[in-house]
C-alpha cells in the first residue's frame, strides 16, 4: 500500500528545522505516523535546542521500522558540523546530494506515495543552473523535456517552460516541442487526478507579443505549438500579452504557462503568497516542496510561514 511520505529537512542552513518543528505540531497523529525524515539526527537535535524548541525524535534504519510511531522518525545521513546553523557549503553540498539521492531510491519504492524536499540553497547542487526538479529528472532519466515545474493550489497553477537559466539564454530555450510536452504532461495530471481537461493559458515572451512580428518567437515558436495542440483536442491558448494578464484574465484558467521562472512565479506570490506547493510532473514519483526559499535572514528568528510545507504534506495524504 502507498502510504508512507518522504521528507528531506533540506538545506542545513535555513530555516527549515523551525517549519518542521511548527508542522509537526498541528499533524495528525495518522499522517505522522505515515512520515519519515531523511536528515541527520545530531543537526536536527541541536538546531532544535537552540530554537528553544523540544526534541521528541528517533533515529530508524529503514522504512519498515516504528510504522505506528508518532515521533518524528529519522533516517540519519552522516553530516559534519560544528555550529549548527552555519555548516560549511563543501560539507552542506555532499550531505544535500547524499540526501537527495536517497529520497529518490525511497520514491521509487512501492510503498511511498511521494517525497518532499525541504528548500535547498541551489549552489549546493553542484551543477549551473540547475535546481532539484532538474535534479530528479535526471536521476528518473527524463528526456524531451517533459518533465514539469508546476505552482498549485486549489484554484490555480502556473508554469514556468525554462526554470533557472539565466535571462539571456531564455529565447534559445524556448522549442515547439517544449511547449508541447509539457502541456501534455500538464494536461494528463490533471485528468489522471482530478478527472478533467485542464484549461492552459500560454503566455509570450516578448513584451505586446513583440506585435507577433515574423522574426518572434511568438510566431516562430509558440503559436505553432498552440495551433498542434488545439488539434490534438488539449484545451490551450495564447499567447497572452503577460504585462496585464494577472490583472484578471488568469482567473478564467486551471494553469499558465510563462516562458521564464520569474514571469508567472512573480505574480503568482504576489497573488497567493504561501497557498501554494511546487510539484515536479513527470517523474517515476511525486515530488512536492514548499513555495518558498531557505530564508537564511529568519533563522533563529521564529518567524518562518510553515503552512506551504504543511499543504505539501496534506496534498500527498490526499491525492
Amino acid at each position: 500500500m502507498k502510504n508512507k511520505i518522504i521528507i528531506f529537512s533540506g538545506d542545513p542552513n535555513s530555516v527549515n528545522s523551525e517549519i518542521i518543528k511548527k508542522v509537526w505540531q498541528k499533524l495528525e497523529s495518522s499522517v505522522k505516523k505515515r512520515v519519515y525524515f531523511i536528515s541527520n539526527y545530531n543537526l536536527l537535535k541541536k538546531q532544535f535546542k537552540k530554537l528553544n524548541y523540544s526534541f521528541n525524535a528517533i533515529r530508524v534504519n529503514n522504512l519498515n521500522e516504528a510504522n505506528k510511531e508518532t515521533k518524528i522518525k529519522i533516517i540519519n545521513v552522516n553530516l559534519k558540523f560544528n555550529d549548527p546553523f552555519k555548516v560549511p557549503a563543501t560539507e552542506a553540498s555532499r550531505y544535500v546530494l547524499n540526501s537527495l539521492n536517497l529520497a529518490h531510491k525511497f520514491g521509487l519504492r512501492k510503498d511511498v506515495k511521494g517525497i518532499i524536499n525541504c528548500p535547498i540553497d541551489k549552489k549546493l547542487l553542484k551543477k549551473k543552473k540547475s535546481g532539484v526538479t532538474e535534479f530528479f529528472a535526471r536521476k528518473c532519466g527524463i528526456k524531451n523535456n517533459s518533465e514539469v515545474m508546476l505552482i498549485w493550489n486549489k484554484s490555480f497553477a502556473v508554469s514556468p517552460l525554462t526554470t533557472h537559466i539565466d535571462i539571456k539564454d531564455i529565447s534559445k530555450n524556448i522549442k515547439s516541442f517544449k511547449i508541447e510536452n509539457k502541456i501534455k504532461t500538464i494536461s494528463n495530471w490533471y485528468k489522471k487526478n482530478f478527472k478533467r481537461k485542464a484549461k492552459i493559458g500560454v503566455l509570450g515572451l516578448n513584451p505586446h507579443n513583440a506585435e507577433l512580428r515574423n522574426s518572434s518567437e511568438e510566431i516562430k515558436t509558440i503559436i505553432p505549438a498552440i495551433l498542434k495542440l488545439k488539434k490534438l483536442k488539449f484545451n490551450v491558448s495564447g499567447p497572452y500579452v503577460s504585462d496585464t494578464f494577472f490583472i484578471k484574465d488568469y482567473k478564467k484558467f486551471d494553469v499558465v504557462i510563462g516562458m521564464f521562472h520569474d514571469q508567472v512565479l512573480s505574480p503568482f506570490k504576489t497573488l497567493f503568497k504561501y497557498d501554494a506547493v511546487n510539484l515536479t510532473l513527470g517523474l517515476k514519483y511525486l515530488r512536492l516542496s514548499p513555495d518558498h526559499g531557505t530564508a537564511i535572514k529568519l533563522v533563529g528568528k521564529k518567524k518562518a510561514n510553515p503552512n506551504s510545507l504543511m499543504k505539501c504534506i496534506y496534498f500527498i495524504k490526499k491525492i
